[in-house]
Parts: C-alpha cells; sequence; structure tokens
C-alpha cells in the first residue's frame, strides 16, 4: 500500500473569532449549623445508637462514639449542615424523645 494521505475531515479547523462568555455567578453557599447530640439519663444507649444510626445513617461504630462522647462528656457533635436540614433533625430527634440542638457552625 503506497502514500497515505490525510483527508481534509480528519483535521480541524478553528474560527477567526472567538466568543467569550459572561463569567457565571458564583454560587453562595448556606450557612452552616452543627447538631449536637445532649445526654440524657432518661434513653437506654442501644436505643439512641439506634436512633442516631437511623437518622444520621451512620454506621453501628460511628453511632456507637457519638453516644459514648455524649454520655461521658454532655454532649456529641453529630453532623454540621444548612440550617433547614439541622431543624429537621432537631424536630425527628425529639419525637424520638432525645435532646439535639443545632447553633451556628462559625
Amino acid at each position: 500500500m503506497g502514500k497515505s494521505s490525510k483527508s481534509a475531515a480528519a483535521e480541524p479547523t478553528q474560527s477567526a473569532t472567538t466568543a467569550t462568555l459572561p463569567e457565571a455567578a458564583k454560587p453562595r453557599l448556606l450557612p452552616q449549623f452543627k447538631v449536637i447530640l445532649h445526654n440524657d439519663d432518661h434513653n437506654e444507649v442501644d436505643y439512641v445508637i439506634e436512633t442516631v444510626m437511623m437518622l444520621c445513617g451512620m454506621n453501628l461504630q460511628d453511632a456507637y462514639a457519638r453516644t459514648q462522647e455524649a454520655d461521658s462528656t454532655g454532649c456529641a457533635l453529630l453532623l454540621i449542615t444548612h440550617r433547614e436540614r439541622a431543624e429537621l433533625y432537631v424536630d425527628q430527634f425529639q419525637s424520638r424523645s432525645l435532646t439535639v440542638t443545632m447553633e451556628p457552625a462559625d
């Protein structure tokens, strides 16, 4: 097979003008809030661990560690999220008779 030839379709072409898009506005981040589990003397440890796992999606080891921290120090950080979601967590934990509060993460 003889000479190889390049086809015109294989070579990219460039236009003489390049359009510049306006810079997109950067999305604002929502203020972050800590969701804090508080110790209580009314609920069994297993119930607290089960609730933390169910509502926060934590595995057993993480839920156990947070529960033990709340038991020994009085409170434990569960997660940090935006205000509306933090308020939802507070309501959900209260509906299961557990004390959880939220505070600004800053």
